[in-house]
């Protein structure tokens, strides 16, 4: 029964590609009034953060994030292990090492075979141990639409956190996963994937960012993200708008998913990707050459994507060469300037 069903049939999107849009989330936040200031928040709600970070002492801090959304692959198991590692990535991201995870669920119980929840929650659970974090429960509700995620807390030394605003003109800014993610699972929603190709991109979303994280802990990174739901060009865009700099990305040197401009051209371009297009398009330039497939692509919505990391440019090659060790897929994709503030040029 669980074998049967294919989850992405019973969502209207997948992944982060369900995210509320950029521009409209920013619209509410602004609405709300300041939070009360206290002075153990060493990141909160005024930055464009993957997590929040909380002091404890002098020496070690938490760093707690959420995420969940709606299937993004057909396989329950998979399912569980891609919301794991995407909701556990945002520790990575910040430097932390997360050490504990909260399941969330929505699930027709009356509906759907208990199996099928049972799958996904063995597959997240797959990823925790993996990650070495330990699941101290949850909390479910019966809803019409499944939707899985977690709530993941980590600990930090204060005095190493890494924020996305900290990058520095000269810096050169490396990717350790491709991107196209969303173009590639909106693909598998209309049937146009074939196995390997439903394989590789899994593979991509399934594994953590661990290694890539661990990697960097011998290097002084002056900034990192990790590449989810705003794409591409809307993290790029919080981390220079974040560090004032502007970034330059090289087109030809980011790393892609297979057959991603063809599924594209195909119709298989999520809503959020195109909603993230229009949030970023004030603020980027493009080659006149550009065609609006390979726009789309740069913002294109991500689940469980890379890290997004600007280091100085005497350790950034040393470093894409360790990390290519260490079996992640990094690539100098740009760099950082003094020009624009705040500004993206693509070339």
């Amino acid at each position: 029964m669980t074998d049967s069903i294919k989850l992405t049939s019973l969502s209207s999107k997948g992944g982060c590609g369900c995210k509320i849009g950029p521009a409209d989330l920013s619209e509410v936040l602004r609405s709300l009034p300041p939070t009360a200031s206290n002075p153990n928040l060493l990141v909160g709600l005024d930055t464009s953060d993957d997590a929040g970070v909380y002091k404890l002492n002098d020496e070690l801090a938490i760093v707690q994030t959420v995420d969940f959304f709606t299937p993004i692959v057909y396989n329950p198991f998979a399912f569980g292990q891609v919301a794991a590692a995407n909701a556990i990535s945002d520790v990575y991201a910040m430097g932390g090492k997360p050490i504990t995870a909260l399941n969330i669920v929505a699930f027709p119980i009356s509906t759907l075979d208990k199996g099928i929840l049972a799958e996904i929650l063995h597959g997240a659970q797959e990823k925790l141990a993996e990650a070495g974090v330990a699941l101290v429960g949850g909390h479910s509700i019966d809803d019409k639409e499944p939707k899985f995620g977690l709530a993941v807390t980590g600990t930090i030394n204060p005095q190493k956190i890494r924020t996305n605003t900290g990058s520095k003109p000269g810096d050169k800014l490396i990717l350790t996963k491709p991107i196209g993610v969303g173009i590639s699972t909106t693909s598998i929603k209309n049937n146009l994937l074939n196995d390997e190709e439903i394989n590789r991109v899994t593979e991509v979303m399934t594994t953590l960012n661990k290694t890539a994280a661990e990697t960097m802990e011998g290097y002084d990174v002056h900034a990192c993200t990790d590449v989810t739901g705003f794409g591409l060009l809307g993290h790029a865009s919080e981390m220079a708008g974040g560090s004032d700099v502007e970034i330059r990305i090289n087109y030809k040197d980011v790393p892609l998913l297979p057959r991603v401009k063809e599924l594209a051209e195909s119709g298989s371009v999520p809503s959020g990707t195109k909603s993230n297009f229009s949030h970023v398009q004030d603020i980027v330039t493009y080659p006149e050459e550009m065609d609006q497939i390979d726009k789309w692509i740069l913002c294109d919505a991500i689940t469980s994507g890379g890290l997004f990391i600007s280091i100085a440019n005497e350790d950034a090659n040393s470093l894409v060469y360790d990390l290519q060790k260490n079996g992640v897929e990094a690539e100098i994709i740009g760099d950082v300037v003094n020009g624009e503030n705040g500004k993206i040029t693509v070339k």
